[in-house]
């Protein structure tokens, strides 16, 4: 496309045609004969124009695809520009405005009514989101070198992950391994609990993930312990220093780190590892780049749940890296007898109050079966919102659900459970767990189907109290547990 822009700033010339002339075949007119000049030695397309004659140049003959560009500055008649350039049918028209000064304020409110059309672009807005861009990339590429050589002559690297380790978790740990540069012999994957939902199996043996079981005793034989997706508070004090922590959850305290990278605000933890190869500029495999690509996809719903440009970005970054088959094939998993059988105990025994569903499954066998039916019952026709609750030796696990748009998940367990046990997690996903016990003294001693109309009766006091709201607005400044 054809760009025709209209400056006097030496400067603003330079900056604007290193960022289009790539893309845009772009010449500058400027009514400064000196600076055309000038310009010719830089090998800037420039042409000197005279103010009274700029109709000449903004020409209904030109091709149709192309634009102008009128740099707003105190040297410059906006409105005589701008009606030259509207006279030409050009389309679009854009007004760079780089100057708070008052009387460009003043000119410029006199162009938008006669110009609606004209778009408004601000050069401190446009410099912002690169400068702040390129700023953040330089200092995760500081930080992850740091990092690196903190690790470098570590001889047994253990990657944490979280009990039962989902596919951000597997993917987080092989993506660290890899910014490490480290082989699976010499920076291991561990965990308390091994990997149980059926899809998350799939997915470590078709990419051949192996987590190795962790104990308290076998924690003193590694040189460098790094957390992913997880922080150390999880462990209940069985961690209390560790090298490096990077999670995508609130912050929480109670421990001490070299090195830790938390942004709460992304979908995905694969989404700052990505980040973090990328600032190095490691060459991504196939294989490291299938396991974040179904990571990313995972942790967000495809993108629909607690998702940011940066996760989008990422997405499209490892995607044609990536081998969607395979994917395809980890998803593959899909329900098992045992989910089917959750599934339906849950549907014969829960109770539908309005946009909740609740349900209470008794004695399950792993926690991942009470996740997965709440996010099963979601999809129900008219229902917003989904409690589910299971109980697991001595522990009572529930599970929140709801589609994002009203009252906030993790806000919903603290309010409720938060001092008998742990609570916490996203605005449309979050878990408690508590020992039985302490459930018992709180609310009393409750059947199954009690239980269930306990949890569907504190979720309709939760939806209804408006109080709940200011504690929406306050959960970000809140630590959250691990969801699930």
């Amino acid at each position: 496309m054809k760009c025709l822009a209209v400056s006097q700033n030496e400067t603003i010339i330079k900056a604007l045609h290193g960022a289009l002339s790539t893309t845009l075949d772009i010449e500058f007119l400027s009514h400064d004969s000196a600076l055309v000049t000038k310009l010719a030695t830089f090998q800037i397309q420039s042409t000197h124009y005279e103010p009274e004659h700029i109709d000449q140049y903004f020409n209904p003959t030109l091709p149709t695809e192309y634009c102008i560009i009128v740099v707003e500055d105190e040297t410059e008649n906006v409105r005589s520009l701008l009606r030259a350039a509207f006279q030409s049918q050009a389309s679009p028209v854009y007004v760079l405005t780089t100057s708070p000064h008052p009387a460009v304020i003043s000119e410029m409110r006199d162009w938008t009514s006669e110009f609606p059309k004209a778009t408004r672009l601000h050069l401190s807005e446009l410099l912002r989101h690169s400068f702040v861009t390129t700023l953040s990339q330089s200092l995760t590429q500081s930080q992850v070198q740091r990092y690196q050589r903190h690790f470098a002559n570590a001889e047994r690297v253990l990657i944490l992950l979280h009990n039962d380790p989902d596919p951000d978790a597997l993917a987080s740990g092989l993506a660290l391994r890899h910014v490490l540069r480290r082989t699976k012999t010499t920076a291991i994957l561990g965990s308390l609990h091994g990997v149980t939902r059926p899809e998350n199996k799939r997915m470590a043996n078709l990419l051949d993930i192996h987590v190795e079981p962790i104990n308290a005793d076998s924690l003193a034989r590694f040189d460098r312990i790094a957390t992913v997706d997880v922080q150390p508070h999880y462990f209940g004090g069985l961690l209390n220093s560790v090298d490096l922590v990077i999670d995508h959850h609130e912050k929480r305290t109670g421990y001490n780190t070299t090195f830790e990278d938390i942004r709460p605000a992304y979908g995905s933890t694969a989404t700052i590892l990505t980040e973090h190869l990328r600032s190095v500029n490691s060459n991504i495999s196939e294989r490291v780049a299938t396991a974040m690509l179904y990571a990313i996809k995972s942790d967000t719903l495809f993108l629909s749940r607690h998702t940011n440009r940066n996760d989008l970005d990422a997405f499209t970054f490892l995607y044609p890296l990536a081998n969607p088959t395979l994917i395809r094939k980890i998803e593959g998993a899909g329900i098992t007898m045992e989910r089917l059988k959750c599934v339906s105990q849950a549907v014969n025994e829960g109770r539908s109050n309005g946009q909740v569903y609740a349900s209470h499954l008794g004695v399950v066998p792993r926690e991942d079966l009470i996740a997965y039916v709440s996010d099963f019952l979601l999809q129900l026709e008219g229902i917003k919102w989904t409690i589910v609750a299971g109980t697991i030796a001595d522990q009572l696990i529930i599970c929140v659900r709801n589609l994002g748009f009203s009252r906030d998940a993790s806000t919903f367990v603290r309010m409720w459970f938060d001092d008998i046990g742990s609570a916490g997690g996203h605005r449309t996903m979050s878990k408690a767990v508590m020992p039985m016990e302490a459930f018992n003294a709180k609310f009393g001693q409750l059947n199954e189907p009690g239980l269930t109309e306990l949890l569907a009766d504190l979720a309709a006091t939760f939806l209804r109290d408006p109080r709940a709201e200011s504690r929406d607005n306050q959960q970000q400044r809140l630590p959250t547990t691990k969801p699930s």
